[in-house]
């Protein structure tokens, strides 16, 4: 999870919208309203994209409430089961919800900072054992469940966010390298 100026992911990560409360009145922005007045009022609610979001709540121009993707809600569905999150869905598109999650907490204060960031630990840490078996079955060369099919793993992968989805592919391919490293040796051995 790189946060390099020049990386697409982290451009999508940045371009989530947030629902933002102006906290005083702000002359000459109305148009990001939308509207027709000049100015901003204060309590004036606002869609924002993040990178914007985030440069204003650090200049306590704006506050925003815990997205919905981060919630009490979603926190007590990932306890229960986190593979059956399909945490690309929570944050639309392919979903980076981890990137994502990790750059609101930069603008948060400590404690819920800490609770965020927890939450995306523990949610990566409890998907992490599912991920890595699916990349290993499907790097297998006796792979005998279609693509389509409507198993667990193939509901847990169909709801990877963007993130899961290279860990699985680097696995995906690094299984393969492996069980073709093994396949060779194992040829060589019995010829001699």
């Amino acid at each position: 999870m790189d946060d390099n100026y020049f990386s697409l992911n982290s451009i999508l990560a940045d371009n989530h919208k947030l629902s933002c409360t102006f906290t005083l009145d702000v002359p000459g922005l109305g148009y990001l309203e939308g509207g027709t007045e000049n100015d901003i009022h204060q309590h004036a609610k606002v869609e924002l994209p993040f990178w914007l979001a985030q440069t204003l709540s650090l200049n306590e121009f704006t506050t925003f409430p815990l997205p919905p993707p981060y919630t009490n809600r979603v926190k007590s569905a990932l306890n229960a089961s986190a593979q059956s999150v399909k945490l690309a869905n929570l944050v639309g598109g392919n979903g980076w919800w981890y990137r994502w999650g990790r750059r609101i907490a930069d603008v948060l204060d400590d404690e819920p900072q800490a609770d965020l960031l927890n939450v995306l630990l523990k949610a990566f840490v409890n998907r992490l054992p599912a991920l890595q078996d699916l990349a290993a079955h499907h790097a297998s060369a006796d792979h005998t469940l279609p693509e389509n099919s409507t198993s667990s793993g193939e509901a847990f992968r169909d709801g990877m966010e963007g993130d899961e989805r290279e860990l699985f592919a680097i696995g995906q391919e690094s299984g393969k390298l492996s069980k073709g490293w093994y396949d060779s040796n194992s040829g060589r051995k019995g010829g001699r």
